[in-house]
């Protein structure tokens, strides 16, 4: 039996949301030559305080490019990963369903066999099929080569890594807590497969060159963006950059890597790195097609923590009531920092400069409302948990979800059961959870019955519940208690709900060549 139906049967907990189905109305365009172009940019374990327009005056200004977006764009405020991992939240992104829906409930490894279920219909794939081109850059942590791959999922092109940069081993780590070792260092018969770089379905070097990574990646999305003009052909470009992940840039000499103040300057430096990149996709779609672009920015889960000065800034959301009785509450978690991302919305032709919007939005979000601005219609054959979010883009729109749920990812409960759940501006646990924290301390999981209820208007760091005896509590659990049972049977009567493969083997790691140490690609660095 499927997961998700399997979840519910036995009884486990899992809290649910009603459907959302995308919205099918054409929402701006009226002929195929004038579809819109779509730069979407995910950023690996970006904290939402490390936005500088999200907390002006308050430290470095380290993202000057994407603070320009939202001075001529739209910042939203209360969007959100649709997990707080990597895996499940690209999967959803790309398909705008949850992962009990999907399977995709937990991350890839680097021996697994296979990554997004066949039986599921990704973005890309649609807007394919419909004539656009679509391209990838970077991190796709979905599958490896075959029928997995970026390639086979509805890209034209692909660049990157399979997976985390923390996931195979380079000739000059980048930072990390604990530090990496380079491949060389691994002890004599241990096997360490070096991290690949792939295009399309080759390793084109392995172990890459992390410190030449990025000029390759802007090298190559320029050129996709370049050539759009000339193609006169619509097209998706995905790039998806894993400078937080562990942070790219390397520390100087003046610090060594275990000083606090020295790692977060090497956190600072990864952060603008990945800033100048968007800033070069930003000028190079304003110089071919800036009033057809739609550039949209967002991130894949919030910072780690345990990675102590090398992970970014929650911001407000510290998830107090949890750091309070041990552990961290931000990546892996359901408290806030571990899913409310820094997210920008950019279309001069079309979305007012210098204004935000405070509506509820998932990543899940973004499948229909580009389906919805390219003029097309998802498959009828499946059941989404995304909403067409095109009136609060291009509208002014301030009317986003009335529910959104997180599925636990890794700090509580099993992966991928929705336990906790925004209604509004109040947000229900129905079980708490603590991922590691920096220097190791961790929580106790807590199940919650009735569930602990916060007030986000008044309580960003989420640090006192609502009392069980007040009116207010009351009417939010006659709402989230509503959508749990509805959701409950609609997962139940899901005829499209997918299992993903988890399983590993040696065999299914990338390598250029397995007679070599660390898989290495023949010739030279780089080669």
């Amino acid at each position: 039996m499927m997961v998700g139906v399997t979840l519910l049967l036995t009884g486990v907990l899992v809290s649910g949301i009603l459907l959302h189905k995308a919205n099918q109305n054409t929402a701006y365009v009226s002929t195929p030559s004038e579809r819109p172009n779509f730069i979407i940019i995910l950023a690996d374990d970006i904290g939402w305080g490390d936005l500088g327009a999200n907390q002006p005056g308050q430290r470095a200004n380290n993202t000057p490019n994407i603070d320009l977006l939202a001075l001529q764009g739209l910042r939203l405020t209360d969007f959100h990963s649709p997990a707080s991992t990597c895996s499940p939240s690209r999967a959803a992104i790309l398909t705008a369903r949850y992962g009990v829906r999907s399977g995709v409930t937990h991350n890839f490894a680097v021996r697994s066999v296979a990554g997004l279920p066949l039986s599921e219909v990704a973005l890309p794939r649609l807007l394919q099929e419909s004539g656009y081109y679509t391209a990838m850059i970077g991190k796709w942590h979905l599958g490896h080569c075959g029928p997995y791959a970026p390639t086979s999922r509805g890209f034209d092109y692909y660049l990157g890594i399979p997976y985390s940069n923390d996931m195979g081993c380079t000739d000059v780590p980048g930072s990390d807590l604990p530090p990496s070792q380079p491949c060389s260092a691994g002890p004599q018969g241990e096997p360490r497969v070096g991290l690949p770089l792939l295009e399309n379905c080759t390793v084109v070097q392995q172990p890459l060159d992390l410190w030449t990574l990025t000029l390759r990646y802007r090298d190559a999305a320029l050129r996709i963006i370049h050539s759009a003009r000339q193609r006169t052909q619509s097209y998706l470009l995905y790039v998806a950059l894993a400078h937080m992940h562990v942070p790219l840039a390397p520390p100087p000499a003046s610090f060594p890597t275990n000083d606090i103040d020295g790692g977060r300057d090497v956190y600072a430096a990864s952060l603008r790195e990945m800033d100048d990149l968007v800033g070069a996709l930003k000028r190079a779609s304003d110089e071919t097609n800036r009033d057809n672009t739609l550039i949209w920015f967002t991130g894949d889960n919030g910072p780690w923590e345990k990675k102590c000065q090398y992970a970014g800034s929650v911001g407000p959301y510290t998830g107090t009531w949890q750091t309070s009785r041990g552990g961290g509450s931000a990546k892996q978690t359901t408290w806030e920092g571990g899913h409310r991302v820094p997210t920008v919305a950019y279309w001069p032709s079309r979305i007012p400069g210098n204004t935000s919007s405070n509506a509820l939005l998932s990543g899940m979000d973004i499948f229909p409302t580009l389906l919805s601005m390219a003029g097309l219609k998802p498959p009828v054959d499946r059941r989404y948990d995304g909403i067409d979010a095109t009136d609060v883009l291009l509208n002014g729109g301030q009317t986003g979800r009335e529910f959104l749920f997180h599925p636990n990812s890794g700090a509580s409960g099993l992966f991928g059961d929705l336990q906790t759940v925004r209604a509004g501006k109040h947000k229900a646990f129905y079980i708490t959870g603590s991922a590691e924290a920096c220097g190791g301390g961790r929580g106790t999981q807590l199940l919650h019955d009735p569930p602990l209820i916060f007030d986000l208007g008044v309580d960003q760091a989420e640090a006192t519940p609502l009392d069980p005896g007040a009116p207010d509590y009351q009417e939010v659990l006659g709402k989230v208690t509503k959508a749990r049972e509805e959701l409950l049977w609609d997962i139940a009567t899901d005829q499209s709900v997918s299992a993903a493969d988890y399983t590993q083997d040696q065999s299914a790691a990338p390598c250029c060549d397995p007679q070599r140490a660390s898989c290495r690609c023949p010739g030279p660095p780089g080669g």
